[in-house]
């Protein structure tokens, strides 16, 4: 059994540490528990684990209005009880960058890391190129977590990812997002939603009906599931994504969603909408 609550919050170091809502608590526990899941799982059946973090921070979060401090994505993965192989972690911001650094250092001295400054569409191809090459004696698998503030996702850099063994797992910020640029997104002309979905055919799709606007906001979710399908992943249905909401006001906020080639890893993701609720225990495979 494992103390979730223990692994991923932290005490305050000093370093930078940008705040958040209190329901970024929802999210690194999933995050945590599916980490887990999968570095547990896979150990045994591929030669070398990538974990890759295209918005990887500055590896702390401070709750809004509280002394709580979380560890972010990154530090979760590093803290795994059997380790991923390498570590990749970008972001545009060079001082959460630095912060990460001296964090990464701290709790996993011994692990191999590459940090890559930047913005990650822009930097798909370096991200790419520290992926260790595959081979019928070497077989590699990567997990991504994409993790972006809003509906800011580039998918073609996803699909660049996409030619490697990568399961992903997407922060689909649309909810305040779609709610806030409706109008924008729909009868304007940003290509913000075209670059997100890696096509233009949606709007098409969302006008062939007569739809209520706040239904806007899990169109966009099977949409982007059928952009991954497009790629090869199986989709991943409305009911199975994790709908995380705002604290008192219980406003839809984001998705939290897999993707992934194979049936193991939906299993793995089951497990955690199940039991990511509960803060004491997760029974663990070895």
């Amino acid at each position: 059994m494992v103390n979730a609550v223990e692994n991923f919050r932290a005490d305050d170091d000093g370093l930078v540490c940008p705040e958040v809502g209190s329901w970024a608590e929802t999210k690194y526990r999933l995050l945590y528990l599916y980490d887990e899941l999968f570095a547990s799982g896979m150990k045994n059946k591929w030669q070398e684990r990538v974990y890759i973090d295209l918005y990887a921070g500055a590896g702390y979060s401070r709750i809004q209005g509280t002394n709580t401090i979380l560890k972010g994505s990154p530090l979760l993965a590093l803290s795994v009880s059997h380790p991923f192989t390498k570590y990749i972690f970008c972001d545009e911001e060079q001082e959460l960058l630095d912060a990460l650094k001296i964090r990464t250092e701290r709790i996993g001295p011994d692990k191999n890391v590459v940090f890559i400054p930047g913005k990650c569409d822009a930097q798909i191809e370096t991200i790419c190129s520290e992926i260790p090459r595959a081979s019928a004696a070497n077989k590699v698998l990567c997990l991504c977590v994409v993790d972006p503030f809003d509906f800011g996702i580039k998918f073609d850099a996803l699909r660049k990812l996409a030619s490697f063994f990568v399961d992903f797992v997407v922060l689909l910020a649309i909810g305040m997002d779609a709610n806030r640029n409706y109008d924008h997104y729909v009868d304007g002309n940003s290509p913000k939603i075209d670059e997100a979905l890696g096509n233009k055919e949606w709007r098409v799709r969302w006008a062939a009906q007569p739809r209520r606007r706040r239904e806007f906001r899990s169109f966009l979710a099977a949409e982007f599931s059928k952009s991954m399908n497009s790629l090869g992943y199986l989709e991943q249905p409305l009911d199975q994504m994790k709908l995380v909401k705002s604290g008192e006001k219980k406003l839809p906020l984001y998705y939290l969603a897999l993707f992934s080639r194979h049936t193991t890893a939906h299993a793995f993701w089951k497990d955690v909408l199940k039991y990511g609720t509960d803060q004491s225990s997760f029974g663990w495979g070895d």
